[in-house]
């Protein structure tokens, strides 16, 4: 629940919540990481051996940031987890200084570079909970590449700089790339350009107003022609402007691409070694959270993922949300029974994201006893 509560902390949230309805439910809390915040804690947490690694980056403005990577053991050497929402996340974007055009990915690539330096030849990068829009540019460069304007001098951070974008000089990348093994953990249904591009969908909620939504989708127009003119094996990826997973993170999916990177579904990267299915089953009821309920949550988010697999299984679906917004209605075609708001009352937003935790828990405790009401009239009726 962006800039409110990690994954573990609505879980817990939601157990105290259903327990004060049934003391003596048996409750399995399995907190979901989607490439977002938490992701590299919560693979070091599940991991033996795994270890968190702290570091000092570029944030998202530009200012440096207290962040961090994780170092898992692997088969073939150590496995990185590098969370780009810990280095360039909206939650690290004063609110005052929300301008995606402006915002970079440059400490992604320092994390990736520091990862290299750690020993890691295979690195997974959680994509989520961005705050940028600079198809990783700033990345690419913190890896080494040259952004060029027209008389050759250096662009400036941000994705509104790539409409003044000439040339790109990989000369200079990391060369331990080329033996370095890139996963991306990323939602699919993002893509880089076009109606559905990233700047376009979620442009606004990182601050953009829809004069610079245009301005971004352009730019990245850009950025996506002139990363298969320039960086050599990026035309091998396939379509950088289109294809399922681009416009991850701002389109950081887009610029690790280009650097041969594979774009894989986060779930599959991510749930499948939870054994998640298998948990799902012996369930009675699944209690799912999210933020914001609507019909964005179908396409890739966690509450949507749960409810497929539940769905599939023949367990039922409770969901909580922050809001419900537009096309709710819709995540009953994929396994969500039913939906709820945590809200109580109308509340400023600020005092929502500081009571979240307290607002959970009510709710959950709410929704669980009409779930108990409704199994005591069908029993009675039986």
């Amino acid at each position: 629940m962006k800039e409110s509560l990690s994954a573990s902390d609505a879980a817990e949230a939601i157990a105290e919540g259903l327990l004060r309805a049934a003391p003596g439910a048996e409750i399995d809390l399995v907190p979901l990481v989607d490439g977002g915040e938490g992701t590299a804690r919560a693979l070091a947490a599940l991991t033996p051996g795994g270890t968190i690694l702290p570091r000092l980056a570029t944030g998202p403005v530009g200012d440096p940031v207290e962040t961090h990577f994780a170092l898992l053991p692997g088969p073939d050497g150590p496995v990185a987890v590098v969370e780009m929402a810990a280095v360039a996340g909206l939650s690290l974007v004063p609110h005052d200084r929300r301008d995606p055009g402006l915002t970079t990915t440059h400490g992604v690539g320092e994390l990736i570079r520091a990862a290299l330096d750690a020993g890691a030849r295979r690195v997974l990068v959680g994509c989520g909970d961005s705050g940028t829009s600079d198809g990783g540019a700033g990345a690419l460069r913190a890896l080494g590449a040259r952004l060029l304007d027209a008389d050759g001098r250096e662009l400036p951070h941000g994705g509104r700089a790539l409409l003044r974008l000439h040339r790109i000089d990989p000369a200079g990348l990391d060369p331990r790339l080329a033996e370095t093994e890139l996963l991306v953990a990323c939602n699919p249904f993002n893509v880089l350009c076009g109606p559905r591009g990233v700047a376009r969908v979620f442009g606004p909620q990182k601050g953009a107003a829809p004069i610079q939504v245009e301005e971004l989708s352009a730019a990245l127009e850009r950025w996506a022609a002139s990363l298969v003119r320039d960086v050599p094996g990026a035309a091998a990826f396939g379509d950088l402007r289109n294809d399922p997973g681009t416009g991850a993170s701002g389109g950081l999916g887009a610029g690790l691409a280009a650097l041969g990177a594979r774009l894989l579904p986060r779930f599959d990267v991510l749930l499948d070694h939870l054994d998640l299915d298998a948990r799902l089953a012996g369930a009675d009821l699944v209690v799912t959270a999210e933020g914001a309920l609507d019909r964005q949550t179908p396409n890739g988010k966690v509450p949507g993922e749960v409810a497929r697999r539940a769905k599939a299984l023949g367990v039922p679906v409770l969901a909580l949300a922050g809001t419900i917004g537009e096309g709710a209605h819709e995540t009953r075609l994929i396994g969500v029974d039913a939906y709820s708001g945590i809200l109580p009352a109308p509340v400023a937003l600020p005092e929502a994201l500081a009571r979240a935790h307290e607002f959970l828990a009510d709710a959950a405790e709410r929704a669980l006893h009409m779930v108990l009401l409704g199994s005591r009239l069908a029993a009675a009726r039986a």
